[in-house]
């Protein structure tokens, strides 16, 4: 009997990996970079393009670039380039191998927590083709989030077969996966309160409410919390680790920008955000603009009443559909560190946060579903045949969105229509034409992002950029200094000024913009290079 269910197991795990690799093969496996982080960690970082050496091995352990300490991340982007060069192909075939891994993994984790194949094999279903999981797969930058996702599923099999043996060897294993993952991306700094609820459900390790019950409950709790510190203490370095390599690189946002009351009101929208496009996932963008603002009042309270509404219904289900609240808190908890409280960047939301988060939503899902636990019955043909059809639509519309990452501009033009007032993809867009050589194009979208944010000095440094090639010089010298007066300390706007006044016959007006920008960055050898031809030197 169990080698007939081991057999079983297999095949579904079978048919899963392919399902969740479907999409992207279907769309076909890109051959193309992003025009957006895919050059600082692969395809235009030093570093990454020598390939996987002791000597850069040593640097991903030490290196904080983009304002991230992931050591484990920068491993796989150098193999990756050890093994594929930098043939894009490659680097999201690997990304597309991990999740189709993850999905297996995630099956199997729940197949044994729960000892229930056929909803398990729904969650990893779901998990594998939502549309929402495309931008973690298909875009290489974001091979961070896929590889602690790997490590979660493989905690989640470590933790189960120690909560059911114990032992100090396999608390210990649990331990070390968390830590590979934190190093993977921090985002797993709230997986010990995901192996607390499961602790509740589907593990049985704290009783269910009942009444006369509360004593033993929270005993229960408190010493479960308790043998989880270990691993909190793992997750309290990692935070302290992350927050301090962001703090050093700029990406956390200060509250002159973002306002208490902003990152409260965007992080509701949020969360509910995500569950409105979990149900119905379009339309997908790879950057949403924040706001800024205060929402208005009406969309602040659907948003906290949709909360509130399944918060409620989970708490009032919680000793008949024990799933539910774990689910939800799973999902919940999960978001807290990328939901905008503490804002890191300056994106609203992002797609690629619910790729952990969203397990718990399907968990909620795939068990309420009549015969798989609800108590509520139902033709196992009908829910069957429900959620072949629910796996089919999402898996057609995953591979419709991944087809949008081919390239860039495909990429870029699609978040333009389906967002407003986008002026990081506006400027991105115009980095994308001036490297093709559609000068207009560039200078016509630099333009744009300026109009929205006029003291964004990257899109004014583009716009200069893309004036000079076509020898509108004046005007080129004219956006290099709005750039300059936007951010003085931006050295590629002072070394673009001092090109083209050179260009304009302004040799002592360049000379001072070429010594700028080597004040700004003394290792500038291409600034150095233009004031050595220009005869000045360095003061």
């Amino acid at each position: 009997m169990a080698r007939t269910s081991s057999r079983a197991h297999l095949a579904l795990a079978l048919i899963l990996a392919l399902l969740a690799a479907g999409p992207y093969l279907a769309a076909g496996v890109s051959r193309n970079f992003i025009a957006y982080d895919d050059d600082i960690y692969v395809s235009e970082n030093p570093r990454v393009r020598q390939g996987l050496t002791a000597e850069t091995a040593l640097w991903a352990f030490t290196s904080t670039t983009n304002a991230n300490w992931h050591p484990l991340t920068w491993l796989s982007h150098l193999a990756d380039v050890s093994l594929f060069g930098l043939d894009a192909r490659g680097h999201h075939l690997t990304s597309v191998l991990i999740h189709a891994l993850n999905t297996v993994l995630l099956f199997l984790a729940l197949a044994r927590l729960t000892g229930r194949a056929p909803p398990a094999a729904l969650v990893a279903a779901l998990f594998g083709v939502h549309p929402l999981h495309v931008e973690s797969v298909a875009w290489v930058a974001e091979r961070k989030e896929v590889l602690a996702a790997l490590f979660f599923m493989l905690l989640l099999l470590a933790y189960e077969r120690y909560a059911r043996r114990g032992g100090a060897g396999r608390y210990l294993l649990a331990a070390l996966l968390l830590a590979l993952g934190l190093m993977a991306k921090p985002m797993l700094v709230t997986a010990p309160f995901v192996l607390l609820l499961l602790d509740f459900w589907p593990l049985g390790r704290i009783p269910r409410p009942a009444p006369g019950a509360g004593g033993s409950v929270s005993r229960a709790a408190g010493r479960l919390f308790l043998e989880k510190l270990p691993l909190l203490a793992l997750s309290g370095a990692s935070a302290a680790i992350t927050v301090a390599a962001q703090r050093g690189g700029g990406a956390i946002q200060d509250t002159i920008s973002f306002s208490p009351a902003v990152r409260v009101a965007n992080a509701l929208l949020s969360w509910s955000a995500y569950l409105v496009k979990t149900a119905w996932p379009s339309p997908l963008a790879m950057y949403y603009p924040h706001p800024l603002n205060l929402p208005p009042a009406w969309k602040l309270a659907g948003a906290f009443g949709l909360l509130a509404l399944l918060s409620a219904v989970a708490l009032r289900g919680v000793r008949r559909r024990p799933w539910l609240i774990t689910g939800w808190c799973w999902y919940l908890g999960m978001l807290v560190p990328v939901i905008g409280l503490v804002q890191i960047g300056a994106q609203a939301m992002a797609d690629r946060y619910t790729y952990l988060p969203l397990c718990g939503v399907f968990i909620m899902a795939a068990w309420s579903v009549p015969g798989s636990g609800s108590p509520r019955r139902l033709p196992r043909g009908a829910a069957a045949a429900a959620a072949s059809l629910a796996v089919a639509a999402l898996a057609i519309a995953a591979a419709v969105q991944a087809g949008r990452w081919k390239d860039s501009e495909t990429l870029f033009t699609h978040t333009l229509a389906v967002t407003r007032d986008n002026w990081m993809i506006q400027n991105n867009l115009a980095t994308v034409y001036f490297r093709a050589g559609r000068y207009e194009e560039a200078v016509d979208h630099a333009r744009e992002a300026l109009r929205i944010r006029p003291d964004l000095a990257e899109a004014g440094n583009n716009l200069g950029i893309s004036l000079a090639v076509l020898g509108r010089h004046e005007e080129a010298a004219a956006a290099f200094r709005e750039a300059i007066r936007a951010r003085p300390g931006l050295p590629e706007a002072w070394y673009n000024l001092g090109l083209v006044l050179a260009d304009l016959g302004r040799r002592e007006e360049a000379a001072d913009s070429f010594r700028r920008a080597l004040r700004l960055r003394p290792d500038y050898a291409a600034a150095r290079l233009e004031l050595q031809r220009l005869g000045g030197g360095a003061r």
